[in-house]
């Protein structure tokens, strides 16, 4: 079963931005934190911003002053907005949640093995 919902992909010029949305509504567990990874072609998953169930947050180094990552705990859904994207944003963006504690200012919230649920993924390409 599907737990995690992406969705917002799609093509886009190096510059503009667009907001990935992620639905966790059938998680009924407990969520401790939420995050964002991505894959770009040939390479491994990799981590891109995390949230926590304080509202902490964390990003990576490549995209910390251009993407922002939020939730509506009412909708139980996690957002990334993307801006100023560049063309080494392409890749396929997952959606993934840990029930376990996280914490989001050290390296254990880059480790894909911390989350339980991933999402089917969306593709995100930037052209020059």
């Amino acid at each position: 079963q599907v737990m995690l919902v992406e969705s917002g992909g799609g093509s886009v010029q190096a510059g503009g931005s667009l907001r990935l949305s992620c639905d966790a509504s059938r998680v009924t567990s407990g969520v401790y934190c939420m995050a964002w990874f991505r894959q770009p072609p040939g390479n491994e998953r990799e981590e891109v911003a995390v949230i926590d169930k304080y509202n902490s947050m964390n990003y990576a180094t490549s995209v910390k002053g251009r993407f922002t990552i939020s939730k509506d705990n009412a909708k139980n859904t996690l957002y990334l907005q993307m801006n100023s994207l560049k063309p080494e944003d392409t890749a396929t963006y997952y959606c993934a949640v840990s029930l376990a504690n996280c914490w989001v200012y050290g390296d254990d919230w880059r480790s894909v093995r911390k989350y339980m649920y991933w999402g089917q993924g969306t593709q995100v390409t930037v052209s020059s």
